[in-house]
């Protein structure tokens, strides 16, 4: 049997959604290269680099657990495979804002790690969200999926702890204007409480009912 390749443009058109998502995720990364090589990262590039990763790192989380409220309040099913993507490329992230902390800024001192840990509660914060969020990469293939069975689920409901952490992390590490931080929080609560089983089943149940509307006013419009 003769497989036929796809045509560029049909690729394209086909995968769009899933290419773009992996071009938007890797554009922080090189920007702070080119940054860097271009000694444009402000007069503390390091403060620069561990911030920039670590709010990238936020927003890839976010827009990955809005993807499943997606679905369920518009019906976007093409949207969620672009959960694992999004999840894998905040881990990323936030695997640089983790290296840069403790290997750049710290130089790897375990004396001053600890002390910076008691001292400062956002890197505590932001440490035990890093923790959370390595066994939610390391199984978030398909293997692991039928390995764990319905258990996969529960340990993947950890990434919502993980959210409100990373919120935590950002409200005490700025300190003063917590606008931004608590616009995330907000994002993060909300984003959870449509996955609420009572308030997902009332939208679903809308979603449904509009949709006969639709379909019922379609019938009407051709007869």
């Amino acid at each position: 049997m003769v497989l036929k390749r796809q045509a560029p443009i049909t690729y394209l058109k086909a995968n769009w959604l899933w290419l773009a998502t992996h071009i938007g995720a890797l554009i922080p990364l090189v920007l702070l290269i080119w940054d860097y090589s271009q000694n444009q990262l402000t007069v503390n590039p390091i403060q620069e680099a561990t911030f920039r990763t670590g709010k990238t790192a936020l927003i890839l989380l976010t827009l990955s657990l809005a993807i499943t409220p997606l679905n369920i309040v518009f019906g976007l099913k093409k949207l969620l495979p672009l959960r694992k993507p999004l999840g894998l490329y905040a881990f990323l992230y936030v695997s640089l804002h983790f290296l840069i902390f403790v290997w750049i800024d710290y130089g790897l001192n375990l004396k001053f790690l600890q002390e910076g840990l008691l001292e400062k509660r956002y890197a505590l914060v932001g440490l035990t969200a890093f923790i959370l969020l390595i066994p939610l990469a390391l199984t978030s293939t398909q293997g692991w999926m039928k390995r764990l069975g319905k258990n996969w689920k529960r340990l993947h409901r950890l990434v919502y702890l993980v959210g409100i952490l990373a919120v935590i992390h950002f409200v005490w590490l700025v300190k003063s204007d917590v606008r931004e931080p608590l616009a995330y929080g907000a994002a993060v609560l909300l984003l959870l409480l449509i996955r609420w089983p009572a308030l997902r089943r009332a939208i679903s149940n809308t979603r449904y009912k509009v949709k006969q509307r639709r379909n019922a006013q379609t019938v009407a419009v051709t007869e």
